[in-house]
């Protein structure tokens, strides 16, 4: 399963220290990961909202019945099956905890509020959204990373990615989030698309190494979720491959296929 990762893809790097750290980046394991993970979880004594060990079971161990954020919630157990997708689930929990205890937490608190129902509801939409397909966006606070982030926001994608080309990594950084996103990138094509939260920064951010990076941005965006909460409104598309440098032959007619670069759609006037 895992030989098929790539990673030196430029995607997985938010999660690639965590993929070294717990030893799944190199040989397949035959053990499962499920061991792997538990052991990072522990060392570095990860635990969910309510304070509770974080740890990584067999999905047989989610009782019938019982939705899987409210089992994550009440026993800080994580199904895991073994796949790509919980795998990378598990990579994403070990590589931003914050986010991802602050998203579990308001899951919970709306199954609490509204019990598991046949639809998960508009704010368990969006932190489903959030934890599958997200992308975090950091962008320098400039007057060209305001404009960066604008253009993005309006579907602007030749000032985004060719006019505004050379923030990218050194005034803009792409952190992947979204464990189905990874997945699908796992064999990547155009038309895969994140939805993306753009995080402003000062310049003290990106004077920080990798780690430091990380870290802060995991404590931003959780301290956001918590005194914001989560709307579809809070994301922007981002077509993954689009970025700079994240794909071979990005010229003038890659950027004008409008297939997957789409233009923003004008709101119908309300008569």
């Amino acid at each position: 399963m895992l030989e098929a990762i790539d990673w030196s893809r430029p995607w997985y790097q938010s999660v690639q220290a965590a993929a070294a750290a717990a030893g799944v980046d190199a040989d397949p394991v035959a053990a499962g990961v499920i061991p792997l993970f538990n052991a990072q979880a522990s060392a570095r004594e990860l635990c969910n909202h309510q304070g509770l060990p974080l740890a990584f079971v067999p999905q047989s161990a989610l009782p019938e019945g019982v939705a899987y954020e409210e089992f994550i919630g009440a026993t800080g157990g994580v199904p895991t099956r073994d796949n790509l997708h919980d795998f990378f689930n598990g990579l994403v929990w070990l590589s931003f905890p914050l986010i991802k205890r602050q998203l579990n937490a308001l899951q919970a608190a709306q199954i609490a509020q509204d019990g598991v129902g046949k639809s998960r509801g508009p704010a368990r939409d969006a932190a489903t959204l959030f934890d599958e397909n997200a992308a975090l966006l950091v962008v320098r606070e400039s007057e060209r990373g305001r404009a960066l982030a604008q253009a993005l926001r309006g579907h602007e994608w030749r000032a985004a990615f060719v006019e505004l080309r050379a923030l990218f990594g050194v005034d803009a950084q792409v952190w992947l989030f979204g464990h189905a996103l990874m997945e699908k990138l796992v064999a990547p094509y155009k038309a895969i698309t994140a939805h993306t939260r753009i995080v402003m920064a000062g310049d003290g951010f990106f004077a920080l190494g990798h780690a430091a990076r990380q870290a802060w941005l995991d404590a931003q965006v959780a301290r956001e979720l918590a005194d914001e909460g989560l709307g579809k409104s809070s994301f922007t598309p981002l077509p993954v491959l689009g970025v700079p440098g994240w794909w071979p032959q990005q010229d003038e007619d890659f950027y004008s296929d409008v297939a997957v670069f789409r233009p923003k759609r004008s709101r119908a006037v309300q008569t």
